[in-house]
């Protein structure tokens, strides 16, 4: 901020005295001192103001015609008593008597004075500048027997006139106090300034509209954000009355009644619907008026909506809890009750469990009652990717580290799950030579982009999870051991729906319930009852919804008998077991000879047999990724 002030020097003295006092601030450009001029005194003060002067210091009518008529502040350099004795005191010596011609902005007691000036004096007081030159006139006659005693222009007058004049000076301690003032005035103003700009940004950039009120209902503040709700600019409601412009807003006006908070009260205005706090404003205890700050509704909810997408599609956020889920059988409570200790505890844990049978929907549970519960939750499918892509999506890359990396490279999964957890699925499914870089990272505690040559550490717990016992992939030599008793510092293994059967019915209902249109509650049958308990479930949960699905489909007003025909014929055989197997896993087939629809059922037949992805792809004869994609490109159920 420039502290540049400007001073309008009633006479000469004046001028040179201040220019003596003030040189070096003269000279830097922090005072520019203007001498009044009485033909132009109504622009005087603008023209300063044009220089860039951020205060003015005037005299008498110097003061008087530039207060008002510019947009900073004005300082009156006073006349004081001893100013006025002084003069008078120089006046004496010329041997006439007094006549001192003051505005009436000087106050100077004569009575109190009247002892001390052994000379007669004659006190003269004007308003306006057109008063002075009438009453220097009346003493014209009088050359010989008066001096005149006053500012700049009475002195200037009295000269034409040919009569004695001596200037009302100014003390240095009057001028230094002027001065001073004034650059302290523009200090307050800058930093009142300052503060009221940070304050108006501030409410400009907040989300809520914010409306204030004086204690005689008139808008007083407005922000960016009431004039986007509210639809009217600033400039044409404030200092209005509040029922004048927004009828509808006239809650607010409850406070003051009241003297009360309202805090997210639901007001249906006209387009939309809004919740309000209104809240007093009060100084030394007294109401002076009241503030409002409100949202539309509406945009809040897309809001939301907008954030829980966003971060449900970057898989950040873990959305089940151990209450979601539906048991009743024993085995499932003691396994749930398993799966809370380890969620309490922060160690390393695989989760077992064959296809279907929940084991994310338990990690995310494990998550959100651990203290890492507000911090992200990262899911991948370890299976669902070649080992080169899997690498780069958990480590991250470096820009250029290969063909086709992104510009600025890419931080990996590991990196976003900082602080929370990641849950590594079919973690059975991993290369021994990306083992070997998952177990770098569980001992080290830190984690390395690709094509980068400096580490990153880590804060991260890791949930792994399996459809194949780890130990017998060690024994088949497909899975490092070194890597295995990391991981395995907990383990919990999810039964299959096979053996926790009274827990088959209430899942069943509650996806009927789901996926019915109607709010009323869905019977079946006791053969149904029967036949769906009695059943192997080979696909676990994941079957047991799609049935579901397809009863609500085509079981159209009667359910029953073609239902328990469509479950008899193609699901439930009475004759089923654990080691049932529709196709004999010995064999290969060459999908190449046969047509897309026996394809679709093979893979089908096999993924409900509860068989792991990577054993399909053996039985196939295909790699992993291949399966991955026939199944992307069918109706196959994904895991």
């Amino acid at each position: 901020m420039e502290r540049k002030i400007g001073i309008i020097a009633n006479d000469i003295g004046l001028k040179e005295n201040i220019e003596e006092l003030y040189e070096d601030d003269i000279k830097n450009g922090k005072i520019i001192i203007e001498l009044l001029d009485s033909d132009k005194m109504e622009e005087q003060g603008k023209l300063l103001e044009k220089k860039g002067v951020r205060a003015i210091i005037a005299r008498s009518g110097g003061y008087r015609y530039t207060i008002g008529n510019v947009n900073v502040p004005v300082v009156n350099l006073k006349i004081s008593t001893l100013d006025i004795l002084h003069s008078i005191k120089t006046a004496r010596k010329i041997g006439k008597d007094i006549v001192l011609i003051i505005s009436d902005l000087e106050n100077f007691d004569y009575e109190e004075w009247e002892d001390m000036i052994y000379s007669k004096l004659i006190i003269e007081k004007f308003i306006y500048k057109e008063e002075i030159e009438t009453i220097v006139s009346k003493y014209a006659s009088k050359q010989s027997k008066v001096v005149i005693v006053g500012g700049g222009i009475p002195c200037k007058i009295a000269k034409k006139y040919n009569l004695d004049f001596v200037h009302i000076g100014a003390s240095d301690e009057s001028i230094h106090d002027a001065i001073t003032g004034a650059w302290e005035l523009v200090d307050s103003l800058y930093e009142q300034k300052y503060k009221n700009e940070i304050l108006n940004t501030t409410l400009d950039g907040v989300h809520d509209a914010v409306v204030a009120l004086d204690k005689d209902g008139k808008i007083i503040l407005y922000n960016e954000r009431a004039q986007e709700l509210l639809k009217k600019d600033r400039e044409t409601v404030l200092n209005k009355k509040l029922l004048d412009i927004f009828p509808e807003l006239n809650f607010m006006l409850e406070g003051f009644n009241n003297q009360t908070f309202n805090h997210n009260e639901i007001v249906h205005l006209d387009k939309i619907v809004i919740t309000a706090n209104t809240s007093l404003l009060k100084v030394d205890d007294q109401v002076i008026g009241v503030l409002c700050s409100f949202q539309d509704i509406t945009k809040l909810q897309k809001l939301e909506k907008k954030i829980r997408y966003e971060l449900n599609k970057k898989g950040l956020v873990a959305r089940y809890k151990f209450e979601d889920i539906i048991v009743h059988d024993q085995v499932m409570k003691d396994t749930l009750a398993k799966a809370v200790k380890i969620g309490v505890s922060d160690s390393t844990s695989v989760i077992y469990g064959e296809s279907g049978t929940g084991k994310e929907m338990i990690a995310q549970s494990i998550h959100n009652i651990s203290n890492r519960s507000r911090e992200p939750f990262v899911a991948v499918n370890c299976a669902a990717l070649t080992e080169n892509l899997l690498e780069s999506e958990l480590f991250g890359y470096e820009e250029g580290a290969f063909t086709g990396a992104r510009k600025g490279g890419k931080p990996g999964l590991f990196e976003l799950a900082h602080g929370g957890t990641i849950f590594l699925d079919e973690i059975n499914s991993v290369s021994l030579n990306l083992q070997a870089k998952l177990l770098r990272v569980l001992e080290e505690k830190e984690v390395m982009r690709i094509g980068s040559d400096y580490v990153i550490p880590l804060d991260v717990r890791i949930l792994a999870a399996a459809n194949e016992g780890l130990k017998d992939k060690i024994k088949e030599g497909s899975f490092r051991r070194d890597l295995f008793y990391r991981l395995s510092i907990l383990e919990l293994h999810i039964p299959p729906l096979r053996k926790r059967k009274k827990d088959i019915i209430p899942i069943f209902k509650y996806y009927l319930s789901r996926f019915s249109n109607t709010t009323e509650i869905l019977e079946i049958s006791e053969e149904l009852e029967h036949k769906l308990t009695n059943y192997s479930w080979p696909g676990n949960v994941r079957e047991l919804r799609n049935l579901a699905q397809r009863f609500i489909i085509f079981g159209e007003v009667e359910f029953g008998e073609k239902i328990i025909k469509e479950v008899s014929d193609d699901k439930i055989t009475e004759d089923d077991n654990d080691n049932s197997s529709l196709i004999n896993c010995n064999n290969k087939l060459n999908l190449k000879e046969i047509n897309r629809f026996v394809e679709v059922k093979v893979i089908d037949i096999l993924e409900n047999q509860g068989m792991s992805k990577n054993d399909i792809a053996k039985v196939l004869g295909i790699s992993r990724s291949s399966l991955w994609n026939k199944m992307n490109n069918s109706d196959v159920s994904k895991k």
